[in-house]
């Protein structure tokens, strides 16, 4: 991941007409008007502002992503200018899922050129919210706590509220928990909650994104990618996404594609179900993709081989697995604000899994800006110095492939009490952390797997375990309020406990002798709390692991001038409305 979730919860959605008749009784029908943003006093606001607002913008380190439009024809330019717009739409949708209050207060702020004020907007943008991803998303400004379910939820509902009603009203559990809804109360004193479609809640925004795609298609040369564009047209405005998503993983080799859809659920730790809006126009890298071959070749044999029992690990023989190597010019919305994605791997129906398969996608522009402006840096200041030489951008490219390739495979679903269920139900507000650690383990346990089998060099062996490592130490300054942070905090300390990390002199290093066993089992175990949908268990792992050592606090601070991540900044304009 930055991994995503097209997921349209199997026990839960509509699969035929007259089921999505029924669930639309149950959704609350929107207005066409204006979403409304709320009013913001921007005075009072900036009275509020945490007084190292300069220390946590040096955090992010502004990084240029070219776009060479001089490359392009005509034509494909102007089917540029369309997904551009395309973009900003769902963009406009993801700050109203986030946090409606900041989008107010960032819009407010535009005209006030202080240099506080100027700063405050920087950092809104950066997070998305008034929420400090590295700070345990903690405010910022404001001293109002985050909702776990952000907007997507009524304020003060918990899950315990949410089960217990579903519970008097079992009838209702597809509206709540279908991951294309806004939940709100109802009825009498609110005593009821209701869904809304998002292509009812943000028509204002789908309509002219979906008008957009539409014109995008038409000016395309690839008549694939065009049609692709057209269903994904139609999705927006029906919350349907199987067929699009379909066309979407047949594509061959595109030299234009996109990520455009209800993704990812990091903005849901309450139910861990609701998905956000994301997006990236994606040119392929065609020197780049060619190299994807051999790890393409091998994905059902990993499968196969993986430490779980047989019926957990359907085969994907036959299945499609699409690797591409883009460059990505603009992004939006969960894309593009926060943790800064190099990979995804889409989509996250469990139906599409197991009929078709995955894509997995690499951001090279993003990539290049992770590992040359903070992941090596980083790495001198705190491994071992000889072990922080063998990191490298081939070990770390490496890695994050192995690790979408494992977001893909693994189980379809959990057994909770004798039936499927989907993952992310099972496991709630928790799935986000489990599926990272799960794919970063899995694929770091694969690449020992094709290294055994000289699919791979054994000489690099070290390589990718140090570049694995040195990404460890990047991750965990986003803090576990964060999935991927949270994940390999959690990571960090198994393998400390396991000696496979460790401490010497105030560097780390990595005992390669005890990399492989101790990668084994914590890949069985994640596997198999994804298997059963055992929340305790995974609960009980979590709070055991993922508690950041005094040492290594220290350790990271030492290193404090090393950015934590990248801010890009696009040659398109990012407007907010």
């Amino acid at each position: 991941m930055k991994m995503d979730v097209s997921n349209l919860l199997t026990s839960h959605m509509c699969q035929n007409a007259r089921m999505k008749r029924a669930l639309a009784a149950l959704v609350l029908v929107a207005s066409a008007g204006v979403v409304a943003q709320p009013k913001v006093d921007v005075a009072a606001a900036l009275k509020t502002v945490a007084p190292d607002l300069d220390q946590r913008l040096a955090r992010f380190k502004q990084v240029r992503m070219p776009y060479n439009s001089g490359a392009l024809s005509q034509r494909e330019r102007a089917m540029v200018d369309q997904l551009v717009i395309a973009l900003r739409e769902l963009e406009n949708i993801y700050w109203r899922q986030s946090d409606p209050e900041a989008l107010a207060l960032y819009n407010a702020l535009e005209s006030d050129k202080t240099p506080l004020a100027q700063k405050l907007r920087r950092y809104l943008f950066i997070n998305g919210s008034r929420f400090d991803l590295v700070d345990g998303n903690k405010p910022f400004v404001g001293t109002t706590p985050m909702p776990p379910g952000h907007a997507l939820y009524p304020a003060g509902l918990t899950r315990a509220d949410i089960e217990a009603y579903v519970a008097r009203n079992p009838t209702r559990k597809p509206a709540i928990y279908n991951p294309y809804t806004v939940v709100s109360r109802t009825g009498p004193n609110d005593a009821d909650l209701s869904g809304e479609w998002y292509h009812s809640k943000f028509v204002e925004f789908l309509r002219p994104a979906a008008a957009a795609l539409r014109k995008a298609a038409d000016l395309s040369d690839d008549a694939a990618f065009a049609s692709f564009l057209r269903l994904r047209a139609d999705a927006l405005l029906t919350d349907d996404y199987y067929n699009s998503d379909i066309a979407w993983i047949d594509l061959k080799n595109p030299k234009f594609d996109v990520i455009y859809a209800p993704y990812e659920t990091y903005l849901d730790d309450l139910l861990g179900v609701k998905t956000s809006y994301g997006a990236a126009l994606l040119i392929r890298n065609e020197s780049e993709s060619q190299k994807l071959a051999l790890y393409e070749r091998y994905v059902p044999d990993i499968q196969d081989a993986l430490p779980l029992a047989p019926e957990d690990r359907p085969s994907v023989r036959g299945h499609a697995t699409p690797m591409e190597v883009m460059d990505a010019p603009l992004r939006a919305g969960d894309l593009r604000h926060g943790y800064q994605a190099v990979a995804d791997n889409l989509p996250n129906d469990p139906r599409i899994h197991q009929q078709k398969g995955t894509k997995k996608i690499f951001f090279k522009n993003f990539m290049d800006a992770r590992v040359n402006e903070v992941i090596l840096p980083l790495a001198a200041k705190v491994m071992d110095p000889a072990q922080a030489k063998q990191a490298s951008a081939d070990g770390y490219m490496a890695s994050t492939l192995m690790h979408e390739i494992c977001h893909g495979l693994g189980p379809a679903f959990a057994r909770v009490g004798g039936k499927q269920t989907d993952i992310r139900e099972a496991m709630g507000g928790l799935f986000g952390g489990i599926e990272e650690a799960k794919a970063d383990v899995v694929g770091m346990h694969a690449l020992k797997w094709l290294v055994d089998r000289n699919a791979l060099p054994k000489a690099r062996l070290e390589e990718y375990y140090a570049s694995y490592v040195a990404g460890i130490f990047r991750t965990v300054r986003f803090g576990t309020g964060e999935a991927h942070g949270r994940a390999e905090m959690m990571e960090f300390n198994y393998l400390s406990e396991q000696g496979a990390i460790v401490n010497a002199a105030g560097r780390y290093r990595v005992d390669y002798a005890k990399m492989p066993p101790a990668l084994a089992a914590l890949a069985k175990e994640l596997l198999e709390q994804e298997a059963t949908g055992n929340r305790a268990r995974a609960e009980a792992w979590f709070a055991k692991y993922d508690r950041m050592p005094t040492a290594l606090t220290n350790v990271l601070a030492a290193a404090k001038d090393v950015p934590i991540d990248v801010d890009p900044i696009f040659s398109f304009a990012e407007p907010v409305r």
